[in-house]
């Protein structure tokens, strides 16, 4: 009798003990579906209205250096001589293309990489210089999770083109260099990149992110230098 019992409490036990462990399991793939696939959603809601919020500043925004669009020094060092008020974080700020990573890959980069504005799409540095500005124009984006906007920044080649559009110009940069390094090398984000106390001479850009793409271990990082500018809005 006294051995059905304690039977019959072990099987309750296990029971109970596996139910638990059915709902964990439940929870965890919930948990992960929403980090693999919602946030991406959500995010790409968030871009949509981006887009709405960064034509309308282009179309209200654009500076007067309209001649200069071959990339040379005057017009890297004179891109912006109208003072620009500073967005606020997670607001629109410019347009990112890769032609590299497909025709449709294309994603407004947001003031600030601060957790929430990261949330929204690739972040601008804000310590950084601003497109086609004579400096180190720095954006940094997730490549898991909430869009992974830098996935697959890996693939970029030596030569490979990199698009920004800013207050009514599209800035061309070509991709110069692609390392891993570490997490604590904010050497890649000064003026001139890697040379501290070093005066910038030449507009560049630099993409961060996370290495491997599921971990964070280490940091993968993209340079590339100015070659010319477009202009896209305003011709009126």
């Amino acid at each position: 009798m006294h051995v059905s019992r304690r039977g019959d409490r072990l099987r309750a036990v296990i029971g109970v003990v596996g139910e638990l462990l059915i709902t964990a399991g439940v929870v965890v793939g919930l948990f992960a579906a929403y980090t693999l696939f919602w946030t991406g959603v959500e995010t790409q809601n968030v871009q949509n209205e981006l887009e709405d919020d960064f034509a309308a500043l282009s179309s209200g925004d654009v500076t007067g250096n309209d001649e200069r669009s071959n990339g040379s020094d005057a017009d890297q060092a004179e891109a912006q001589e109208e003072p620009v008020a500073e967005p606020f974080p997670g607001d629109a700020f410019a347009r990112l293309r890769i032609p590299r990573l497909g025709e449709s890959w294309s994603w407004i980069v947001v003031s600030g990489i601060d957790l929430g504005s990261l949330t929204k799409g690739p972040g601008h540095y804000p310590d950084s210089a601003d497109p086609g500005v004579v400096g180190n124009f720095a954006v940094a984006g997730h490549r898991a999770t909430y869009g992974e906007p830098f996935a697959y920044i890996d693939q970029l080649q030596r030569g490979d083109e990199i698009l920004v559009e800013h207050q009514g110009k599209e800035y061309r940069y070509v991709v110069t260099e692609s390392f891993i390094t570490v997490p604590s090398n904010t050497g890649v984000l000064l003026p001139t990149p890697g040379q501290p106390g070093v005066a910038p001479t030449q507009a560049v850009i630099t993409l961060t992110t996370c290495h491997p793409r599921w971990g964070s271990t280490e940091r993968l990082i993209v340079h590339g230098t100015l070659t010319g500018a477009t202009r896209v809005r305003g011709d009126s």
